[in-house]
């Protein structure tokens, strides 16, 4: 009864993921219960999803997961990657239907950088013309 360790990240999130099989469906997300640190039903069927897509019982593992940096759903989207990529290390079978549903593949979109001489990324001061 070995321990999977994965990681996923989104734009500045990084979730690592301890996934351990014939477990009590214990999920705790920063020593939290899951449903307590993501409210919205939104962010929790993110989360779960990937166990919906492999057509696992949530309640076979035990989840311990370490999320940092980013905002709320950055940090639910690195939730999804890091747990499918477990579920794959745990059973090899179900890589084709999570692919299908890209929730193996990484959205390496991130903020774009402030450049000088504007407000923003792209936007401009208001120009004047008189």
């Amino acid at each position: 009864m070995s321990i999977l360790n994965t990681s996923g990240r989104r734009k500045t999130s990084i979730a690592r993921i301890y996934l351990k099989k014939n477990g009590k469906g214990n999920f705790s997300v920063n020593q939290r219960d899951y449903k307590e640190y993501f409210p919205t039903a939104t962010l929790q069927y993110k989360i779960t999803q990937a166990f919906e897509v492999a057509n696992e019982n949530p309640s076979g593992y035990d989840l311990k997961v370490n999320v940092a940096g980013g905002g709320i759903n950055g940090q639910a989207e690195a939730i999804r990657l890091a747990l499918a990529k477990a579920l794959v290390g745990e059973n090899e079978e179900i890589r084709s239907e999570l692919r299908t549903h890209g929730l193996l593949t990484r959205d390496s979109r991130m903020v774009e950088r402030k450049k000088f001489g504007r407000k923003k990324a792209r936007r401009r001061f208001q120009f004047s013309k008189r």
